[in-house]
């Protein structure tokens, strides 16, 4: 997850997923999971689906990455 800026809030979540082959999910189902789980103000605004997360050579998630694959795309 990685913070995307927000006019009022400073920033909004946005979560990078990764679908396993053959499973199909939907934004809102995650949505609606998270409603239950977490705190209403700490869900995920937008969900994206990539083909894999960057990773750097410990295996570590490049957050700076996940940033400028945001700003890239609408």
């Amino acid at each position: 997850m990685v913070g995307r800026p927000h006019p009022d809030w400073g920033e909004e979540v946005v979560a990078f997923l990764v679908q396993r082959p053959g499973a199909a999910v939907a934004a809102a189902e995650l949505d609606a999971l998270c409603l239950d789980r977490i705190a209403r103000f700490k869900r995920p605004r937008d969900y994206r689906f990539v083909e894999m997360l960057p990773k750097n050579n410990y295996g570590k998630v490049l957050k700076t990455e996940l940033r400028r694959l945001l700003a890239e795309q609408p």
